[in-house]
C-alpha cells in the first residue's frame, strides 16, 4: 500500500509531462481564436467596417446640424432688432409656430441654399428658447 501512495504523481508533475498532438493544439488555436472574436465583438467594443462608417456618417450629421444652429442663433442675435425678434419669438405657443418664424425669418437658410433646413431651424428654436 505504501508503494502506490508513493506512484502517485502530482497534478503539476502530469502538466509538466503532457505532450499533446498536433490534432489537440490546432482544435486549441481554433477555439481560443473564436473565443477571441466573440469577446471582442460582444464586450471588446470591436465593430465591422460598415457600422463604423455608420457611427461616423451620423456623428457627422450630428456636428454639421449642431454648428448650423449656432450660426442660426448668431444670425438672429446679430439682427438689428433681435431683442424685439426674441420678444415676439418667445411668444409663439408651440414649437411649431417658432420653428416657422425662423424659416420665414431667413435665419436657417445657410449659405448656399435657396430655402430653409427644418432641422437646422428646430435645432435654432430650441436654442433660443432657452
Amino acid at each position: 500500500m505504501a508503494m502506490q501512495s508513493s506512484s502517485k504523481t502530482s497534478i503539476f508533475q502530469r502538466f509538466d509531462s503532457y505532450q499533446p498532438s498536433k490534432t489537440i493544439l490546432v482544435w486549441a488555436c481554433v477555439v481560443t481564436a473564436v473565443a477571441t472574436i466573440i469577446v471582442g465583438f460582444n464586450w471588446g467594443g470591436w465593430v465591422t467596417g460598415g457600422t463604423s462608417l455608420k457611427a461616423a456618417a451620423t456623428a457627422g450629421e450630428t456636428a454639421r446640424g449642431e454648428l448650423a444652429s449656432a450660426i442660426c442663433v448668431d444670425r438672429f442675435n446679430s439682427a438689428t432688432d433681435a431683442a424685439a425678434k426674441l420678444v415676439e419669438f418667445k411668444a409663439l405657443p408651440d414649437s411649431y409656430k417658432k420653428r416657422q418664424f425662423i424659416e420665414a425669418g431667413g435665419w436657417a437658410t445657410m449659405p448656399g441654399q435657396t430655402s430653409a433646413d427644418s432641422k437646422i431651424a428646430e435645432g435654432c428654436s430650441t436654442a433660443l428658447s432657452a
